[in-house]
């Protein structure tokens, strides 16, 4: 082997680490910066969000706190070009509780704000949020036989609409203590509403600190069924929602 092989051959291998460290660090900025992706495990945003589901979360929505970077180094506290997210945002956040646990619910209560749920319908400051009922959605996922859910449309004080799900009438969280929001926090709930521990169970979640939110929810980007396993590639064609990819989460 000749001198200028050899050469040639060390400045492709570094020329290949260079390339491989660029890249890691670009994906390290749009991770910490920009956007992240997450999965969804759980169905307490049902319908909205479903299990198998992964999303996009936009990470300069709310500006940045400590919470934004990898292994989220206590480096300092607050929010960094900070802003409060509106009501009916769906957020991804640390557990108050556990903050090394990513939480993804609906904001519907801002600092000041009070909340209550009386006979499953949800009041803010007191008032009654506009509610309709719309088809039933009919979970296929978790039942043996298809099962019909009362489905509603929710819309908020400021315009924003979504729909809920009702489970069973006279749920657990259909009537609760009314709940004051403390300045600097957020009131947090799942679209499945008998079926989400959020801000209605202090004990486990409760007030959400604005600190601890992560980013605004954006768009999906793949969503594989319920049950499945990503890398089973010979089942795509059958257990990918191939209807739910790249649609905004509203």
């Amino acid at each position: 082997m000749s001198v200028t092989t050899t050469k040639r051959k060390e400045s492709g291998f570094g020329e290949t680490l260079r390339v491989i460290f660029h890249a890691l660090i670009i994906a390290l900025v749009i991770r910490t910066f920009l956007f992240q992706p997450f999965n969804i495990p759980s169905g307490s945003m049902k319908a909205t969000l479903l299990v198998g589901d992964y999303l996009f979360v936009s990470k300069y929505s709310y500006g940045y706190s400590h919470y934004s970077f990898p292994f989220s180094p206590p480096i300092f506290s607050g929010r960094v070009m900070g802003s409060i997210p509106e009501r009916g945002d769906v957020i991804v956040f640390r557990l108050p509780k556990d903050d090394t646990t990513d939480y993804i619910k609906r904001v519907i209560g801002l600092p000041g704000d009070r909340i209550q749920m009386r006979e499953g319908l949800l009041h803010i400051n007191g008032q009654p949020v506009k509610r309709e009922r719309i088809a039933d959605f009919i979970e296929t996922e978790e039942s043996a036989t298809p099962q019909k859910v009362k489905r509603w449309r929710e819309t908020l004080p400021n315009g924003v609409s979504y729909t809920s799900l009702d489970l069973i009438d006279n749920g657990f969280y259909d009537n609760t203590q009314e709940y004051l929001v403390p300045p600097g926090h957020l009131f947090m709930m799942g679209d499945n509403r008998d079926n989400s521990t959020d801000s209605r169970v202090l004990s486990q979640v409760g007030y959400v600190p604005l600190e601890n939110v992560i980013g605004r929810a954006q768009i999906l980007f793949f969503s594989i069924a319920e049950g499945e396993q990503a890398w089973r590639l010979w089942r795509w064609p059958w257990a990918v929602r191939w209807e739910r990819l790249f649609s905004l989460v509203r």
